[in-house]
Protein backbone atom coordinates (compact mmCIF):
# COMPACT_ATOMS: atom_id res chain seq x y z
CA UNK A 1 0.00 0.00 0.00
CA UNK A 2 3.05 2.15 0.61
CA UNK A 3 4.63 1.92 -2.20
CA UNK A 4 1.28 2.13 -4.61
CA UNK A 5 0.54 5.40 -2.41
CA UNK A 6 3.97 6.68 -3.80
CA UNK A 7 3.47 6.05 -7.17
CA UNK A 8 -0.15 7.88 -7.15
CA UNK A 9 1.85 10.59 -5.10
CA UNK A 10 4.31 10.71 -7.63
CA UNK A 11 2.29 10.95 -10.95
CA UNK A 12 0.43 13.76 -8.54
CA UNK A 13 3.79 15.41 -8.47
CA UNK A 14 4.15 15.08 -12.03
CA UNK A 15 1.21 16.51 -13.50
CA UNK A 16 1.19 19.51 -11.03
CA UNK A 17 5.27 20.47 -11.17
CA UNK A 18 4.86 22.20 -14.39
CA UNK A 19 1.41 23.57 -14.58
CA UNK A 20 0.72 26.99 -12.27
CA UNK A 21 -1.62 25.10 -10.03
CA UNK A 22 1.24 23.92 -7.45
CA UNK A 23 2.42 20.62 -6.72
CA UNK A 24 3.50 20.49 -3.51
CA UNK A 25 0.34 22.15 -2.65
CA UNK A 26 -1.22 19.38 -3.93
CA UNK A 27 1.11 16.84 -2.29
CA UNK A 28 0.73 18.57 1.00
CA UNK A 29 -2.91 17.94 1.03
CA UNK A 30 -3.15 14.38 -0.76
CA UNK A 31 -0.77 12.86 2.03
CA UNK A 32 -2.99 14.38 4.25
CA UNK A 33 -6.08 12.49 3.12
CA UNK A 34 -4.30 9.44 2.38
CA UNK A 35 -2.26 9.23 5.78
CA UNK A 36 1.27 9.16 3.98
CA UNK A 37 4.07 9.53 6.31
CA UNK A 38 7.12 12.09 5.29
CA UNK A 39 7.58 13.37 8.68
CA UNK A 40 11.49 14.58 7.36
CA UNK A 41 9.40 16.31 4.26
CA UNK A 42 11.93 14.02 2.02
CA UNK A 43 9.68 12.48 0.06
CA UNK A 44 8.13 15.15 -1.13
CA UNK A 45 10.84 17.43 -2.65
CA UNK A 46 12.92 14.45 -3.69
CA UNK A 47 10.43 13.09 -6.09
CA UNK A 48 10.65 16.27 -7.44
CA UNK A 49 14.09 15.17 -9.36
CA UNK A 50 12.03 12.84 -10.90
CA UNK A 51 10.57 16.37 -13.16
CA UNK A 52 13.66 17.63 -13.14
CA UNK A 53 14.85 14.42 -15.51
CA UNK A 54 12.33 14.72 -17.66
CA UNK A 55 12.91 18.22 -18.13
CA UNK A 56 16.66 17.42 -19.02
CA UNK A 57 15.10 14.52 -21.02
CA UNK A 58 13.08 16.99 -22.99
CA UNK A 59 15.16 19.40 -23.72
CA UNK A 60 18.39 17.21 -23.95
CA UNK A 61 19.40 18.14 -27.79
CA UNK A 62 18.42 21.94 -27.10
CA UNK A 63 20.86 21.81 -23.90
CA UNK A 64 24.07 20.05 -25.62
CA UNK A 65 23.51 22.43 -28.48
CA UNK A 66 23.45 25.33 -25.92
CA UNK A 67 26.44 24.01 -23.57
CA UNK A 68 28.71 23.30 -27.87
CA UNK A 69 27.53 27.05 -28.72
CA UNK A 70 28.69 28.52 -24.79
CA UNK A 71 32.01 26.81 -25.30
CA UNK A 72 32.55 28.34 -28.44
CA UNK A 73 31.53 31.31 -26.46
CA UNK A 74 28.19 32.16 -29.40
CA UNK A 75 26.92 35.45 -28.02
CA UNK A 76 23.33 34.67 -27.88
CA UNK A 77 24.14 31.26 -26.27
CA UNK A 78 26.63 33.39 -23.42
CA UNK A 79 23.63 35.34 -22.54
CA UNK A 80 21.06 32.80 -22.28
CA UNK A 81 22.95 31.39 -19.44
CA UNK A 82 23.69 34.70 -18.03
CA UNK A 83 20.11 35.22 -17.83
CA UNK A 84 19.54 31.47 -16.35
CA UNK A 85 21.91 32.53 -13.87
CA UNK A 86 20.79 35.48 -12.69
CA UNK A 87 17.23 34.36 -12.45
CA UNK A 88 18.43 31.33 -10.32
CA UNK A 89 20.30 33.22 -7.87
CA UNK A 90 17.11 35.22 -5.88
CA UNK A 91 14.52 31.99 -5.34
CA UNK A 92 18.20 30.05 -4.57
CA UNK A 93 19.61 32.43 -1.66
CA UNK A 94 16.07 32.89 -0.52
CA UNK A 95 15.38 29.01 -0.03
CA UNK A 96 18.85 28.39 1.73
CA UNK A 97 17.43 31.50 4.21
CA UNK A 98 14.09 31.43 4.85
CA UNK A 99 13.10 27.54 3.50
CA UNK A 100 13.35 26.17 6.92
CA UNK A 101 11.11 28.73 8.36
CA UNK A 102 8.63 28.19 6.08
CA UNK A 103 8.05 24.60 7.02
CA UNK A 104 5.69 25.87 9.65
CA UNK A 105 3.01 26.91 6.77
CA UNK A 106 3.15 23.81 4.91
CA UNK A 107 -0.26 22.93 5.75
CA UNK A 108 -3.61 22.59 3.96
CA UNK A 109 -5.15 25.88 5.43
CA UNK A 110 -1.82 28.17 3.62
CA UNK A 111 -2.21 26.13 0.50
CA UNK A 112 -5.94 26.88 0.26
CA UNK A 113 -5.50 30.64 0.77
CA UNK A 114 -2.53 30.52 -1.47
CA UNK A 115 -4.23 28.71 -4.80
CA UNK A 116 -7.46 30.90 -4.18
CA UNK A 117 -4.83 34.17 -4.48
CA UNK A 118 -3.10 33.00 -7.16
CA UNK A 119 -5.75 31.84 -9.17
CA UNK A 120 -6.99 35.15 -9.18
CA UNK A 121 -3.83 36.68 -9.81
CA UNK A 122 -3.64 34.45 -12.97
CA UNK A 123 -6.95 35.60 -13.96
CA UNK A 124 -6.22 39.39 -13.61
CA UNK A 125 -3.16 38.57 -15.61
CA UNK A 126 -4.56 37.06 -18.22
CA UNK A 127 -7.65 39.57 -18.55
CA UNK A 128 -5.96 42.76 -18.48
CA UNK A 129 -2.07 41.86 -19.80
CA UNK A 130 -1.90 41.19 -23.43
CA UNK A 131 0.84 38.66 -23.99
CA UNK A 132 2.91 38.49 -27.04
CA UNK A 133 1.34 35.62 -29.39
CA UNK A 134 3.62 32.67 -30.63
CA UNK A 135 1.47 30.22 -32.57
CA UNK A 136 4.63 27.52 -32.09
CA UNK A 137 5.47 25.21 -29.79
CA UNK A 138 9.22 26.44 -30.20
CA UNK A 139 10.20 29.20 -27.33
CA UNK A 140 11.92 32.28 -28.23
CA UNK A 141 14.50 32.26 -25.63
CA UNK A 142 17.42 34.03 -28.20
CA UNK A 143 15.34 37.11 -27.13
CA UNK A 144 15.73 36.54 -23.61
CA UNK A 145 17.14 39.85 -22.09
CA UNK A 146 18.84 39.79 -18.40
CA UNK A 147 16.35 42.25 -17.04
CA UNK A 148 13.65 40.13 -18.08
CA UNK A 149 15.46 37.10 -16.38
CA UNK A 150 16.56 39.09 -13.27
CA UNK A 151 12.47 40.03 -13.17
CA UNK A 152 11.43 36.46 -13.60
CA UNK A 153 13.70 35.66 -10.96
CA UNK A 154 12.32 37.56 -8.28
CA UNK A 155 9.08 36.11 -9.02
CA UNK A 156 10.20 32.86 -8.29
CA UNK A 157 10.88 33.71 -4.89
CA UNK A 158 6.83 33.75 -4.05
CA UNK A 159 7.11 30.05 -4.87
CA UNK A 160 8.75 29.25 -1.21
CA UNK A 161 4.60 30.01 0.12
CA UNK A 162 3.39 26.70 -0.18
CA UNK A 163 0.58 27.37 -2.71
CA UNK A 164 1.75 29.36 -4.87
CA UNK A 165 3.85 27.41 -7.61
CA UNK A 166 7.01 27.62 -8.65
CA UNK A 167 5.75 27.56 -12.38
CA UNK A 168 3.08 30.13 -11.75
CA UNK A 169 5.02 32.25 -10.39
CA UNK A 170 7.98 32.31 -13.06
CA UNK A 171 5.27 31.52 -15.71
CA UNK A 172 3.06 34.72 -14.83
CA UNK A 173 6.48 36.81 -14.31
CA UNK A 174 7.47 35.82 -17.54
CA UNK A 175 4.27 37.16 -19.04
CA UNK A 176 4.85 40.43 -17.40
CA UNK A 177 8.00 41.42 -18.33
CA UNK A 178 7.33 40.76 -22.13
CA UNK A 179 7.29 36.74 -22.89
CA UNK A 180 5.04 35.42 -24.84
CA UNK A 181 3.39 32.13 -22.99
CA UNK A 182 5.47 29.50 -24.69
CA UNK A 183 8.80 31.24 -23.92
CA UNK A 184 8.00 32.09 -20.05
CA UNK A 185 6.81 28.34 -19.88
CA UNK A 186 10.13 26.85 -21.57
CA UNK A 187 12.04 29.44 -19.25
CA UNK A 188 10.26 28.25 -16.16
CA UNK A 189 11.31 24.47 -17.18
CA UNK A 190 14.86 25.04 -17.42
CA UNK A 191 14.84 27.22 -13.91
CA UNK A 192 13.19 24.07 -12.40
CA UNK A 193 16.39 22.58 -13.06
CA UNK A 194 18.95 24.03 -10.80
CA UNK A 195 16.22 25.56 -8.08
CA UNK A 196 14.50 21.94 -7.73
CA UNK A 197 18.10 19.92 -7.91
CA UNK A 198 19.36 22.09 -4.95
CA UNK A 199 16.29 21.74 -2.94
CA UNK A 200 16.13 18.07 -3.29
CA UNK A 201 19.48 17.25 -2.93
CA UNK A 202 19.69 19.58 0.31
CA UNK A 203 16.58 17.63 2.15
CA UNK A 204 18.04 14.17 1.09
CA UNK A 205 21.04 14.72 2.38
CA UNK A 206 19.97 16.64 5.40
CA UNK A 207 17.09 14.05 5.89
CA UNK A 208 19.23 10.80 5.08
CA UNK A 209 19.14 9.22 8.95
CA UNK A 210 15.40 9.65 8.75
CA UNK A 211 14.38 7.68 6.06
CA UNK A 212 12.72 5.19 7.74
CA UNK A 213 10.03 8.49 8.44
CA UNK A 214 8.69 7.78 5.38
CA UNK A 215 6.18 5.62 4.13
CA UNK A 216 7.84 2.77 2.46
CA UNK A 217 11.13 4.36 2.60
CA UNK A 218 13.92 3.88 -0.41
CA UNK A 219 11.78 1.88 -2.78
CA UNK A 220 8.55 4.43 -1.86
CA UNK A 221 10.88 7.03 -2.92
CA UNK A 222 12.17 5.43 -6.19
CA UNK A 223 8.54 4.66 -7.70
CA UNK A 224 7.50 7.84 -6.62
CA UNK A 225 10.63 9.48 -8.22
CA UNK A 226 10.00 7.28 -11.47
CA UNK A 227 6.11 8.35 -11.96
CA UNK A 228 6.79 11.55 -11.44
CA UNK A 229 9.39 11.70 -14.33
CA UNK A 230 7.05 9.54 -16.69
CA UNK A 231 4.09 12.09 -16.16
CA UNK A 232 6.06 15.40 -15.63
CA UNK A 233 7.34 14.14 -19.30
CA UNK A 234 3.72 13.52 -20.72
CA UNK A 235 2.66 17.05 -19.36
CA UNK A 236 5.39 19.12 -20.38
CA UNK A 237 4.60 17.88 -24.40
CA UNK A 238 1.26 18.80 -23.82
CA UNK A 239 1.36 22.07 -22.19
CA UNK A 240 3.55 23.40 -25.03
CA UNK A 241 1.48 22.59 -27.61
CA UNK A 242 -1.44 23.88 -25.81
CA UNK A 243 -0.12 27.22 -25.00
CA UNK A 244 0.69 27.58 -28.71
CA UNK A 245 -3.31 28.47 -28.63
CA UNK A 246 -4.46 28.51 -25.44
CA UNK A 247 -4.24 30.93 -22.06
CA UNK A 248 -4.11 30.05 -18.39
CA UNK A 249 -7.39 31.07 -17.30
CA UNK A 250 -8.30 27.57 -17.45
CA UNK A 251 -5.67 26.68 -14.46
CA UNK A 252 -6.71 29.78 -12.51
CA UNK A 253 -10.15 28.59 -12.63
CA UNK A 254 -9.02 25.17 -11.15
CA UNK A 255 -6.80 26.69 -8.69
CA UNK A 256 -9.73 29.02 -6.80
CA UNK A 257 -12.25 26.17 -7.04
CA UNK A 258 -10.13 23.58 -5.52
CA UNK A 259 -8.68 26.36 -2.23
CA UNK A 260 -12.65 26.91 -1.76
CA UNK A 261 -12.89 22.46 -1.69
CA UNK A 262 -10.04 22.80 0.85
CA UNK A 263 -11.25 25.79 2.52
CA UNK A 264 -14.58 24.40 2.93
CA UNK A 265 -13.14 20.64 4.05
CA UNK A 266 -11.30 22.33 6.36
CA UNK A 267 -14.21 23.69 8.08
CA UNK A 268 -16.11 20.46 8.10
Amino acid sequence: MDILQAILLGVLEGFAEFLPISSTGHLIVAQQLVGYRDTAKIFTVVIQMGSIAAVIWHYRNDLISRVVKLLQRDEATVRFWIAWIVATVPAGLAGFLFKDKLEVYAVSLTVAIALILGGIAIWLIETYHRAPKNDTEEPRLGKLTISQAAKVGAFQILALIPGVSRSGATIMGGLLTGLDRVTAAAFSFYLSIPILLMAGTYQLVKGMDELDTVSGGAPALIAGTVAAFITSLLVIRWLLRYLSRNDFKIFAYYRIVLGIIILLALAL
